[in-house]
């Protein structure tokens, strides 16, 4: 008589349930880029003042950010398995749900995105919009809307961005995930792709030299945030330390320290301090370094995430 067990055999449940895959990562990553250009953008603005005087990276950043922000929701839509029943997510409110105030997150920050580009587009983008708009509104928001949409801008970046780790860090289940300096870590690094993004387009020497200062504080935030995530699980329950152990000689140890830590973070930080001292002259490729460590940071963290604590030591191909 012969047995045969056919239980759990399907694809991306054995060894590890594989829920989320490289779409959500793609998203977590557009999403913490829009929510460090909406924070450079109101911070910006309230700098500037009545000179109204913006750095160009910054004005076409204000473009750039619906059009990231739309096609990191697209990359959300792709992982729906009931894409027609989106719109679910606003006939209710639920205070406890991180993917509920996400949801409503997402949603509200795009009229906040029009109004900036009405506001700080560069002229040949917002003269076809204000043309549609009538002329006494476009002066008045010019006028009296600007620190409001400023300061609005910083708060919704900031919270764009820890909401980014925080989808993650709710997930108890996951203990890789379980951890406070995941939205902290996520805002970040958010910032520091923007700013690299910014400095990457802009071609003002002061201004880019700005965009370079802001990207060493929060690289160095961000290796520093780094450091917690790995001290509070190592210091945590033991399914928390087993966890940790897949960037200690697991199967994600080579693309975290290789691609997130000394590509994404290390590298550029040194380059980009050098730079500052008047050591060296740092290219075009080391912002893109940062925006490549960027995205290796949220794809190796949701991989890793999905094999911790489940037969813990899966190959990152298991992934796709």
């Amino acid at each position: 008589m012969t047995e045969t067990l056919v239980l759990r055999t399907n694809e991306g449940i054995d060894p590890q349930l594989h829920i989320w895959g490289w779409d959500v990562a793609g998203y977590l990553f557009l999403g913490g880029l829009v929510a460090g250009l909406l924070f450079f953008i109101g911070l910006h603005m309230r700098r500037s003042g009545a000179r109204r005087a913006l750095p160009t990276s910054v004005r076409w950043g204000a473009v750039a950010a619906p059009l990231l922000l739309g096609a990191g929701m697209f990359l959300l839509f792709l992982d729906l398995d009931l894409k027609l029943h989106v719109w679910r997510f606003y006939t209710a409110f639920r205070w406890t749900s991180p993917m509920s105030w996400g949801s409503w997150i997402l949603l509200l920050v795009f009229p906040l995105m029009l109004v900036q580009v009405l506001l700080i587009a560069p002229e040949s983008i917002r003269s076809l919009l204000v043309r549609a708009a009538p002329a006494s509104w476009a002066a008045s928001m010019a006028e009296r809307g600007w620190n409001v949409v400023a300061s609005l801008s910083i708060l919704t970046g900031v919270a764009l961005g820890i909401y980014t780790g925080i989808l993650l860090g709710a997930s108890v289940a996951r203990p890789l995930w379980s951890s406070a300096a995941l939205g902290p870590l996520f805002l970040a690094s958010g910032i520091s792709g923007a700013a690299a993004l910014l400095a990457l387009l802009e071609r003002d020497h002061a201004a880019r030299a700005w965009f370079t200062r802001a990207d060493v504080w929060a690289l160095g935030a961000e290796l520093a945030l780094i450091g917690a995530f790995f001290v509070g699980h190592a210091t945590s329950t033991r399914c928390h330390i087993e966890a940790i152990q897949l960037f200690l000689g697991g199967a994600y140890t080579a693309p975290f320290w290789g691609l997130v830590v000394v590509v994404g973070v290390a590298a550029p930080l040194l380059l980009e301090w050098l730079e500052l001292r008047g050591r060296v002259v740092v290219s075009a490729a080391v912002p893109v370094l940062v925006l490549v460590g960027g995205l290796a940071l949220r794809y190796v963290i949701v991989a890793a995430g999905q094999a911790a604590g489940v037969g813990g030591d899966a190959p990152l191909n298991t992934f796709f």
